[in-house]
């Protein structure tokens, strides 16, 4: 008994979404700092509120230690999206990963139903 074969539209689908996640993706774990500055006047070395936020994207560097940089306000927004693109990609990745499985075990059982009957 044939199997119908697989749609291949959720697939092509799923490469197209992949394809545009990864050219904006960007590795790291967000974090927000509020620092003092160097104005011993300043607010913020009496009891005020320090300044910020100021972001920064954290990441493994060589040898597993941790880096990172500074993130000017004016492209925050685009490094946050950037950051959830990645997550979307790895989600995205995983799905094809298993879309991949079902696919060769599928081709397995059909092969090695073919070969059975072939042998008999």
């Amino acid at each position: 008994m044939k199997q119908p074969p697989q749609d291949p539209e959720p697939r092509e689908h799923l490469l197209r979404e992949i394809q545009q996640l990864a050219r904006c993706a960007l590795f790291g774990t967000i974090s927000e700092t509020y620092r003092t500055c160097g104005t011993p006047g300043c607010r913020c070395h009496h009891k005020g509120p320090k300044h910020g936020p100021h972001l920064y994207v954290s990441y493994p560097g060589q040898k597993g230690k941790t880096t990172g940089y500074y993130v000017p306000k004016i492209i925050q927004a685009e490094v946050r999206a950037s950051i959830e693109a990645w997550s979307q990609l790895q989600d995205r990745l995983r799905r094809l990963a298993q879309m991949n499985r079902e696919r060769l075990i599928s081709t397995a059982a059909r092969k090695k139903r073919t070969f059975a009957t072939a042998s008999s």
